[in-house]
């Protein structure tokens, strides 16, 4: 089992987001479970303000990640923009659930990637193999 509480080493940017994600999830389900309004709104706008980075880093004419990844991750952020805003403005407990999916679906997808990549010998590198068929290439990617 992995622990979510430790903050990951920083030389894994992937690991690092994916412990974000996770913080910012279980923080907004504490909020949840509190249904105290202010503590629920603290977690939204912690998270979104997660959210503003990850679109920063994917609008940054540095970023690497490939334009259909960006596209589809600034999609879901935008996704994510308009459903803060829709709870700030109207509080109910149950608007938070879907930012509390996505974001444990994709930190899982993350530290799965991060877990498959470290389980890849040097041969299987130099040969561009996945680990196994199920291997999503495209969650390989920091963002």
């Amino acid at each position: 089992m992995k622990n979510y509480q430790k903050v990951p080493e920083k030389h894994d940017p992937r690991m690092v987001e994916a412990w974000g994600l996770t913080q910012a999830a279980m923080h907004l389900k504490n909020g949840l479970e509190s249904n105290d309004v202010d503590q629920m709104r603290a977690a939204a706008r912690l998270n979104w303000r997660l959210w503003t980075i990850f679109q920063a880093d994917l609008l940054s004419h540095e970023c690497t990640v490939p334009t259909e990844i960006r596209g589809n991750v600034l999609s879901l952020a935008d996704f994510v923009d308009k459903r803060t805003v829709e709870f700030l403005a109207n509080p109910q407990a149950e608007k938070l659930q879907v930012l509390i999916n996505i974001n444990r679906e994709l930190a899982m997808g993350m530290y799965d990637s991060v877990d498959n990549e470290s389980k890849k010998t040097p041969a299987d590198e130099k040969e561009g193999k996945a680990v196994d068929e199920g291997d999503d290439k495209s969650m390989k990617l920091s963002i």
